[in-house]
């Protein structure tokens, strides 16, 4: 199969592709915007208003909703959740179920070259800094400073990279 022309995948048309963009199967798009020469791995879901940076690596179970924006160069690893909506209902007050109109999309921004270790949790409002790395597992609940590796639940600062461990 050519990853490029996704067998099993939904890419609805309003999805704007760079050029060289490999997409697997099972992926499901919409709305989003994805940089040139981004990798987008299987069963990865991309909502609407998200965008993507140029030379990204998306790995496989990745869900990354409305209002988060990752530039250029990153690395998602399998498995990362992000969230955007700091207290999500179902329902009103009143018992009806809640519309776009009723909550309010806070944004996340992954700085370039930042990765982000398999099954981590990335909440809402947060900025991960530039060539910063979250650690697999860790759960980001505030900005994590450019060129720091931050680990654990609440992700915490390990070290700056290139220090060795103590």
């Amino acid at each position: 199969m050519n990853p490029t022309q996704p067998e099993y995948s939904r890419i609805a048309a309003d999805v704007k592709l760079g050029q060289g963009v490999q997409i697997y199967a099972f992926v499901n798009l919409y709305g989003c915007t994805i940089g040139d020469g981004t990798r987008i791995g299987t069963f990865v879901e991309i909502q609407r208003n998200a965008f993507i940076g140029k030379r990204c690596k998306i790995s496989s179970h990745t869900f990354i909703c409305e209002g988060v924006t990752i530039e250029d160069e990153c690395f998602i690893g399998h498995h990362v959740v992000f969230v955007n909506d700091r207290y999500p209902h179902s329902v009103n007050p009143d018992g009806s179920l809640q519309t776009p109109d009723d909550w309010t999309c806070i944004p996340t921004r992954v700085c370039r070259r930042a990765s982000i270790g398999s099954g981590a949790v990335i909440l809402c409002g947060v900025t991960i800094g530039e060539g910063a790395m979250v650690g697999a597992g860790a759960v980001v609940t505030k900005d994590v400073p450019p060129g720091v590796i931050v680990v654990g639940n609440p992700a915490r600062l390990l070290r700056k990279i290139g220090e060795k461990n103590s």
